[in-house]
C-alpha cells in the first residue's frame, strides 16, 4: 500500500511542487486546497482533493475526520496581507488549528513538515563582516510575516515531543510559478534594473526543487522539532541576480538605478496607503521594506546537510537559467 500525504497550500508555489514529486515518488497525494483556490498546477487525475478552512478549528476537525496520512507538509501560508493581524490568522492560526485538529482526532501521522521561514530571525549579525545566522541565535523577527511564523514554531515547539514535527526555514524561495522575483524580470525587460541601499548586502536563494528535496529527507531524517535553515550554500551580492536574469534575457539595454533606503520608505508607504484605499494587496509594503533594507541574509545550513543529508542542486545561476526558460515558455515575459 502507497505512502499518503497531506499538502496543504497545495495550489501555491511551493506546494504544487510538492504534490509534482510525491507523484513522481507514486504516493497518494491530497492536496489541501481552498474554495478559491486555482487548480492551475494541479491537473494530475491522481490528485485527491480536500477542502480546508484553516480559520476554523471546528470546521478543520470535521474536514479531516475520518482520513488518515503518513506525512503532512503544511505549506499554506500569508506572504503578503493587508493587515498584519491577517499574517497571524493564516500563518499563526492556521498552524495551530491544523497540529490541534491532528492531535484531536489521533492520527498517526509520521512527520509533520512545517515550512516557515528565515524571516523569522530578521536583521541580526548586519555589523560588518557579516555573519551566518545560527540556529542557536535569538529571532528578532522585524516583520509581521516574519513574527507570525515564529509564534506558530513556538506553538509546535509547545506539543511536547509525542507530535512530530520537523521545520523547514527556507532563505529566499524562487523558481518557476514564483510571482514577487518574477517582478524583477519583468522589470529588466522594461530596462530598468533597480536596486535599494549603497551599504553592502549579502543575499542568500534557495532553488525551489531544493527546498522540496528537503521536504522529503525530513520524512525519514532529523529529529522531532529540529529546524533547519535551506538555502543553496552559497552567498550573493545584491545584483548578482539581477545580472543573471539580464543575461537570459539576452542582454537588453538597461537603465541602472540604485535608490538609498529613505526613497523605498516612501514608495513602501505610499504602496502600503494605496492597499488599504483599494482593498488591493501590493507587493511593496511596510513588511517588504524590512526585508528589501536588510543587508544580511547568510544562514548556516551544515545542520542540515548533516542531518538531512539534503544537498543543494541548483545555484543562482543554473536555477535563473530555469526559472526564465519557464517564464518565457508559459508567456510570462
Amino acid at each position: 500500500m502507497s505512502l499518503s500525504i497531506l499538502v496543504t497550500g497545495a495550489s501555491g508555489f511551493i506546494g504544487s511542487f510538492v504534490v509534482e514529486e510525491a507523484l513522481r515518488r507514486g504516493m497518494e497525494v491530497w492536496a489541501g486546497v481552498r474554495k478559491s483556490s486555482s487548480r492551475r498546477y494541479l491537473q494530475d487525475p491522481r490528485i485527491h482533493f480536500i477542502e480546508l478552512d484553516l480559520g476554523s478549528a471546528d470546521k478543520l476537525r470535521e474536514q479531516l475526520r475520518g482520513r488518515q496520512f503518513d506525512y503532512v507538509v503544511h505549506a499554506a501560508g500569508a506572504t503578503k496581507c493587508l493587515h498584519a493581524a491577517d499574517f497571524f490568522k493564516t500563518n499563526t492560526e492556521g498552524t495551530k488549528n491544523l497540529a490541534d485538529a491532528i492531535r484531536a482526532l489521533q492520527m498517526p501521522i509520521r512527520r509533520f513538515v512545517f515550512i516557515s521561514s528565515l524571516s523569522v530571525f530578521g536583521a541580526i549579525k548586519e555589523r560588518q563582516p557579516y555573519q551566518e545566522i545560527d540556529e542557536n541565535d535569538l529571532p528578532r523577527p522585524n516583520t509581521a510575516y516574519g513574527r507570525s511564523k515564529l509564534e506558530a514554531e513556538y506553538y509546535l515547539d509547545s506539543l511536547g515531543s509525542d507530535f512530530p514535527y520537523i521545520v523547514l526555514r527556507p532563505t529566499g524561495v524562487y523558481g518557476p510559478r514564483e510571482t514577487d522575483y518574477f517582478l524583477m524580470a519583468q522589470s529588466m525587460k522594461r530596462h530598468v534594473d533597480f536596486s535599494v541601499g549603497f551599504r553592502r548586502q549579502d543575499i542568500t536563494f534557495v532553488y525551489v526543487e531544493d527546498v522540496v528535496q528537503a521536504v522529503f529527507l525530513a520524512f525519514d531524517h532529523g529529529m522531532n522539532g529540529r529546524k533547519y535553515f535551506l538555502s543553496d550554500g552559497n552567498i550573493y551580492e545584491s545584483s548578482d541576480f539581477s545580472d543573471y536574469i539580464h543575461e537570459e534575457l539576452g542582454r537588453p539595454f538597461r537603465i541602472k538605478i540604485k535608490a538609498p533606503v529613505w526613497v523605498l520608505r516612501i514608495v513602501t508607504k505610499v504602496g502600503e496607503y494605496w492597499g488599504h484605499v483599494t482593498g488591493r494587496m501590493t507587493a511593496l509594503n511596510d513588511d517588504k521594506y524590512n526585508i528589501l533594507r536588510q543587508r544580511n541574509w547568510r544562514c548556516n545550513i551544515e545542520p542540515t546537510m548533516d542531518e538531512l543529508g539534503y544537498h543543494p542542486h541548483f545555484d543562482l545561476r543554473r536555477g535563473t537559467a530555469l526559472t526564465m526558460r519557464w517564464y518565457k515558455e508559459n508567456h510570462w515575459l
